[in-house]
């Protein structure tokens, strides 16, 4: 996964987020990797800030994270997935297709757009956003 992005997030937003994450452990404890499955709307989650560290990528550590996060989305009744990515082809893989709307019928979008939270605003392609989304692409996995 060269050329990866990760956003600069404050630790207050961090800590509101931890319970949203799950990492992978190496053999020796030590993490590996992460991932966040962000609930955005009654049937609609994200799969946020998937990192795996340098030293263990190509062995799988990145899919077994999605498949879990995947798993608690279906846990939780969550019907679509969305992602904002670089790596096309790593959720393509997932069964992920590019969008180029949104998704979500007017009365949705108009209660979405309510959120204060980043990832909502990107899944709504709006312009506040935009300066943080060029080059990514929009995918969304429907369970």
């Amino acid at each position: 996964m060269e050329g990866q992005v990760l956003l600069h997030h404050d630790l207050v937003a961090l800590f509101e987020r931890v319970q949203e994450f799950m990492v992978a452990l190496d053999s020796q404890g030590r993490v590996v990797g992460a991932g966040g499955l962000h609930i955005m709307w009654e049937d609609l989650a994200e799969v946020r800030s998937l990192i795996v560290d340098q030293s263990t990528r190509g062995q799988g550590v990145g899919h077994l994270l999605v498949d879990a996060l995947i798993e608690k989305a279906k846990g939780l009744g969550v019907k679509r997935i969305f992602c904002l990515t670089f790596e096309v082809s790593f959720f393509e893989k997932h069964g992920f297709a590019t969008i180029s709307d949104v998704p979500v019928d007017e009365e949705t979008f108009a209660e979405m757009v309510r959120s204060n939270d980043d990832g909502v605003a990107e899944f709504l392609d709006l312009a506040r956003v935009k300066q943080n989304t060029l080059g990514n692409t929009r995918m969304l996995k429907v369970l």
